[in-house]
């Protein structure tokens, strides 16, 4: 499967979709750019197989006038956690663990973790934890949470700095991260509760263990080679980096403020930890692989990755109503999202992932398990996942689409701009 700069004429009809309404697309995002709410955004769809629309509107560094193109380098943040998964469903495949083995098998700092129950007269109170499988690392429910939730677990991740992954880490490799990481104590009883986490990192590390190869170095050899995706990577070169997007947040006068540019970015260097959770870079043309591979279940251009089988499992709900907090609800309390027609959400609804918001969880990303209440046309079973600078995906095997939408703005959810891709794409659909 090529993607090329262009579409090929004829494209868009031979898939069953219309061009002229594709063509709706890059209006919706020209006017986020013109009112400086966006510096630029790269769109990308394909059906049954073909590019049907590719476009990239606005600017992907505005001090320096810099075009979005469709080879545009993004951070990809979150959006590497599907990768990630992938990775660990191929070492299951091939009989080195099941999803229900203990990650202390593995990794045996993890063998006696404690649960922080509260604290009483200033004295914190824990209690022994059940063992964490991978199922568990893969779907959020391990217990582990991330340094940036406002509670006292999360204030030890803090202090141990497990968030930066490069030259400010005080741990030098994967391995040094992972073994401090285990001495924290768990939010909530393994299998209990939806916690975004680290986990996906912890399972970077479980590659590492099971291949006997570096985090990068297994997937750069199974995965971004075989799948033809030169530009995802841990780092952006030297000679790539005129393609690197800046980074934004809106300013506090509103515009956008510049917070990663690439003559000065990380990203410049190798990272000390290649985190499975949030490390990767990537065009929406290399994610397109990626995301096709999974939509074909498994396989792209003769290259098989995983069963279709095993891509069923990733795409069905792990999720079930007894687990406290659903994902879509846990991740609303943290971002400024807007979810379909629902309006500015705040914290505190309730109800389990099946019926919360139409969407439970697969391993490494959304699913959709109740069409109507997520307010937009998808299929039941469509795979979705995003990045904390507005990058999103999502794969609707059953309507056989991909589509992607690529920005470089924090906090992902700061506008509705998944949702309008998804609903842009949908009303193209015509056959």
């Amino acid at each position: 499967m090529a993607v090329t700069s262009g579409v090929a004429p004829g494209a868009a009809e031979r898939a069953g979709m219309s061009a002229a309404r594709l063509d709706r697309i890059a209006p919706v995002f020209e006017c986020y750019v013109s009112e400086r709410k966006l510096a630029g955004v790269v769109t990308l769809v394909a059906r049954r197989g073909e590019v049907v629309y590719f476009e990239a509107v606005g600017e992907r560094d505005i001090e320096q006038r810099l075009p979005m193109t469709q080879d545009t380098i993004f951070r990809l943040y979150s959006q590497s956690k599907p990768v990630t998964g992938v990775a660990v469903m191929m070492l299951c495949e091939e009989g080195h663990f099941t999803l229900k083995d203990p990650i202390a098998n593995f990794l045996p700092e993890f063998r006696d973790m404690r649960v922080y129950t509260g604290a009483g007269h200033g004295v914190a109170r824990f209690e022994p934890a059940h063992a964490i499988t991978i199922q568990h690392l893969l779907t959020h429910t391990s217990g582990l949470t991330h340094e940036f939730f406002a509670t006292p677990v999360a204030s030890g991740y803090r202090e141990g700095q497990f968030g930066p992954k490069g030259e400010a880490s005080p741990y030098d490799d994967l391995a040094a991260w992972t073994a401090a990481l285990a001495r924290q104590p768990l939010i909530a009883q393994p299998g209990t509760d939806w916690n975004y986490s680290v986990g996906m990192d912890v399972l970077g590390r479980l590659v590492e263990v099971v291949s006997g190869k570096r985090f990068s170095a297994f997937l750069s050899e199974r995965i971004f080679e075989p799948l033809g995706m030169p530009d995802t990577d841990f780092l952006v070169p030297a000679e790539k980096l005129d393609r690197f997007a800046s980074n934004y947040v809106a300013g506090p006068d509103g515009g956008l403020m510049p917070i990663d540019r690439p003559p000065t970015s990380p990203y410049r260097h190798p990272p000390k930890i290649d985190s499975g959770g949030g490390g990767l870079v990537g065009t929406a043309a290399d994610y397109l692989r990626f995301a096709q591979m999974l939509a074909n279940g498994g396989a792209l251009d003769g290259v098989r990755l995983l069963s279709p089988r095993t891509v069923d499992l990733m795409m069905s709900n792990h999720v079930n109503p007894e687990v406290r907090a659903d994902p879509m609800t846990s991740l609303t309390q943290l971002f400024p999202a807007r979810i379909g027609a629902a309006g500015e959400l705040t914290g505190g609804r309730g109800g389990d992932a099946g019926r919360a918001w139409g969407y439970g969880f697969g391993l490494s990303g959304f699913v959709v398990t109740e069409p109507g209440l997520t307010g937009i046309a998808m299929s039941k079973g469509t795979f979705s996942w995003g990045g904390a600078a507005t990058t999103h995906f999502w794969v609707d095997r059953e309507a056989e689409l991909v589509g992607i939408v690529m920005a470089q703005l924090m906090p992902d959810a700061t506008y509705p701009i998944r949702e309008l891709m998804q609903q842009m794409t949908y009303q193209a659909i015509v056959g």
